[in-house]
């Protein structure tokens, strides 16, 4: 009786544990309803994807595509970085192509069909010991380094789709009093517009704090906290041309208190010159965008303007 009681304890235990493996084991569809394609945003578009996720030992990652339309490739970091597939470590031509995350550490996959790595079809992750779900990074520590200039979208420019890639570009950056946001486009076709917090989420453009129509336009953060921009063209802002970034920290040590939102003056500041956006007194801007719809945003957009 003693014995079966024994074999009773730990067969109990054992189903426990696998049932809580099994709890904890997530399947992840690599760029959600949209799949496996190039996307319109370049590679930043699966770099926000993977950044609203949290990879654990265990999970799954599925790329869902048409058979004979693309592919995907487990590669090494090298072959990801210079979109070499010619040794991949595996392969996968029919759709949905499974890949199980067995290992701590960083995992590469690319397309290897005609040029499309290099479109931006790559995606890196990091996988982790430890299961949940994304976290938010900390922020960055205030830093003592001189100013810097970000052009804004790098190679994207400022355009329409913009907001996945956009949060993106800022995640991870560190914005500091003095730096410059540089915003490059094609005059007539865009602009740039700094509003409020509300405006921003509700992409109302009828009250501005200012307006920049010539690129490119520089905008000097003069000051610390949020600032919000966006376009004020029919539309731009629900398709996602927006930008959020938060400035946390000045550039010298004799740091003051954020001033308050100043009223823009009623002579609209030159594009070619240097312009401050006002600090507004509002929660940080978050990093992690709801991932669900970011590729239907991105090729609505495409789309809408083409």
């Amino acid at each position: 009786m003693g014995s079966e009681l024994k074999y009773l304890a730990v067969l109990a235990i054992t189903v426990a544990a696998f049932l809580h493996s099994t709890a904890a084991q997530e399947t992840h569809i690599v760029g959600d309803e949209f799949g496996w394609i190039v996307p319109p945003g370049g590679h930043y578009a699966y770099e926000l994807w993977a950044s609203g996720h949290k990879f654990s030992v265990g999970d799954i990652l599925e790329f869902k595509f048409t058979t004979g339309e693309q592919d995907v490739a487990k590669v090494t970091k090298e072959a990801f970085d210079s979109c070499n597939s010619t040794s991949p470590i595996e392969l996968k031509t029919t759709g949905p192509a499974n890949f199980s995350l067995n290992t701590i550490g960083e995992y590469y996959f690319i397309g290897t069909m005609d040029k499309r790595c290099e479109l931006g079809q790559k995606l890196a992750i990091n996988v982790t010991a430890n299961s949940g779900g994304p976290s938010a990074s900390p922020a960055p520590a205030p830093t003592a380094r001189g100013p810097v200039t970000y052009i804004v979208g790098e190679q994207l420019g400022w355009f329409v789709p913009g907001q996945y890639a956009y949060s993106a570009w800022a995640n991870g950056k560190t914005f500091i009093v003095g730096d410059t946001l540089v915003f490059n486009f094609i005059n007539e076709t865009q602009d740039v517009a700094v509003v409020t917090k509300a405006a921003f989420d509700n992409c109302t453009t009828n009250s501005t704090i200012a307006v920049y129509t010539d690129s490119p336009v520089y905008i000097v953060l003069n000051t610390t906290g949020e600032h919000y921009f966006t376009s004020t063209y029919d539309r731009h802002c629900e398709l996602g041309q927006k930008l959020a970034i938060n400035v946390i920290a000045k550039s010298t040590k004799t740091a003051t208190s954020p001033s308050s939102p100043t009223t823009p003056s009623s002579q609209a500041p030159s594009a070619h010159s240097p312009a401050a956006s006002a600090p507004l007194n509002s929660a940080a801007p978050s990093t992690i965008i709801g991932r669900g719809y970011f590729f239907t945003f991105l090729l609505v957009g495409m789309a809408f303007f083409h």
